[in-house]
């Protein structure tokens, strides 16, 4: 945004602090009239004919405008993506742990990504790694819905789960 002396058109369309139209002079004379207000000519829209400028405490609409940025962030939900990784070859127990792990996950309200690793020649049964993705996205189902389907890529087979809101 350009501000006081940075405006340099002959010609501005005025608004005061009040929101009152004072209508189109030159820059120079809206600037000497924001500047006996003591507050800053703001131009607030550089592509209409003629430019509109406001006058404006400037530095109290940079802290306005930080502090509302400053709250958006502040409400924003931050999702994370959690991994659990399984072999085709895994165990119950050892199954029934890392779907715990991503019922845990879910009820925190992280994305969980499920991978079968396979290695050497299981790579050649990879239904095996595809069924065992099916059997862990229904043991979860309660907390959380399959969001991409199982995907085979390279020597992973990949699954993404979110919570249920």
């Amino acid at each position: 945004m350009q501000i006081n002396e940075e405006i340099r058109d002959a010609q501005v369309r005025v608004i005061s602090n009040t929101g009152d139209q004072l209508g189109i002079m030159s820059g120079k004379e809206a600037y000497d009239m924001a500047f006996d207000k003591g507050l800053d000519l703001v131009k607030i829209s550089p592509n209409a004919e003629p430019p509109v400028c406001k006058i404006m405490d400037y530095g109290k609409y940079k802290f306005e405008l930080a502090k509302r940025e400053k709250e958006n962030r502040k409400n924003q939900k931050i999702v994370n993506t959690k991994e659990v990784q399984l072999s085709p070859s895994i165990d119950t127990n050892d199954f029934n742990t890392k779907c715990n792990h991503a019922v845990r996950f879910l009820k925190n309200g992280d994305k969980v990504k499920v991978a079968v690793r396979f290695r050497g020649r299981e790579i050649s049964h990879s239904e095996i790694g595809e069924a065992l993705l099916l059997k862990f996205a229904e043991t979860v189902k309660d907390f959380g819905s399959m969001d991409k389907a199982p995907k085979l890529e390279g020597r992973n087979m990949i699954m993404f789960l979110v919570p249920i809101a």
